[in-house]
């Protein structure tokens, strides 16, 4: 045998039949004897045939690869994410290709490019941080590659899109913390360009105006890496009216948040509560471990893909689908307890 993939011409050569023949054998043609499919049929088997999807493609401009886009592979969301897109991907015979933007706009252009000409059949992105123009994506329906965003999403093009319950699951959290007593409560938020960081916003002002509680810009920063939650902390927990509550945009920021509050000798949660966001593993390795909101990253995963897969395989609908996944809360030790008789909802 020899080196490398095997082929349908190796096998054809070995067997002594024609490349057309064994295509057919593998395919379970009925028109090829069925001595001659189990022949073809084992011996692929037994040397492992993998049928060369992008050759299939060059024939046929379709491939049962999927491409997705995330900023970040070693975060505890996307890796959810991935989780939940290749379980789907699996049960219909689907492959997923996976491509990192590391937050760079530039390199979020390379990875569609690449996708494009790998001649993937669909595309699930999640945007970067510093993506503020959308031609690349528009390259892709362009070449008609079905488009769905999910978590951090783009409305500058029409398509499906599956986030979770930003707005709610961030309103939660603060009403919570008001209702533990708090009463000064901080905002930490990814750039505001992006559609999860408004809505993340308009949850924690919201909660603030249903309680009339003022609204103050000096307790509202753009922090959301473990370094700016603790950078932004430390100014602001030394001003004279400090926060008695932050809401984190993730549970990184909030772990750097607990950093800064314990080096300034601050009781966590008794002068100061901290609630997280995503319910990553940083958020029970903490001490004290955070409170946060599961957004349950594999069902986000999950139902991006089954939407994918309906508009891959019915491109005749072309009506747009948004998906909302709720979130739940998780109190654990940087929050207060709720009063004897009160409720989270």
């Amino acid at each position: 045998m020899k080196k490398g993939p095997l082929t349908i011409k190796d096998i054809a050569k070995d067997l002594n039949i024609s490349p057309s023949t064994v295509s057919r054998a593998l395919k379970d043609n009925p028109d090829i004897s069925l001595e001659t499919r189990k022949l073809v049929q084992d011996y692929a088997h037994r040397y492992k045939y993998k049928p060369n999807a992008l050759a299939l493609s060059l024939k046929t401009q379709h491939t049962n690869i999927i491409g997705v886009i995330v900023p970040e592979l070693a975060n505890h969301f996307f890796s959810g994410v991935l989780s939940g897109m290749e379980t789907v991907a699996e049960e219909r015979d689907y492959h997923v290709i996976v491509c990192q933007s590391s937050e760079d706009h530039r390199k979020e252009i390379r990875n569609v490019h690449t996708l494009i000409k790998a001649r993937v059949c669909g595309v699930l992105i999640s945007l970067s941080k510093t993506t503020t123009g959308y031609e690349h994506f528009q390259e892709l329906t362009d070449n008609g590659i079905p488009v769905i965003f999910f978590d951090r999403i783009c409305t500058g093009i029409d398509s499906d899109k599956v986030v979770a319950d930003d707005y709610s699951g961030t309103f939660t959290a603060v009403e919570y913390m008001i209702k533990t007593g708090c009463k000064r409560i901080a905002f930490f938020s990814a750039p505001l360009h992006l559609e999860i960081s408004k809505n993340r916003k308009n949850g924690y002002l919201d909660a603030l105006r249903k309680y009339r509680l003022p609204v103050d810009e000096s307790m509202m920063r753009i922090a959301d890496t473990k370094r700016l939650g603790y950078e932004k902390a430390m100014e602001i927990l030394q001003s004279p009216d400090r926060p008695d509550a932050f809401m984190a945009m993730n549970d990184y920021t909030a772990s750097g948040i607990l950093v800064a509050t314990k080096e300034l000798g601050l009781k966590v949660p008794d002068e100061v509560s901290i609630f997280g966001f995503s319910n990553s593993n940083i958020s029970q390795d903490t001490d004290p471990m955070l409170s946060t909101m599961d957004q349950h990253p594999k069902k986000v995963g999950e139902e991006a893909m089954r939407l994918m897969l309906e508009k891959i395989e019915n491109p005749e609908n072309t009506s747009r689908k948004n998906r909302l996944i709720k979130t739940s809360l998780i109190a654990r030790q940087t929050t207060r307890k709720l009063p004897d008789g009160v409720t989270e909802q």
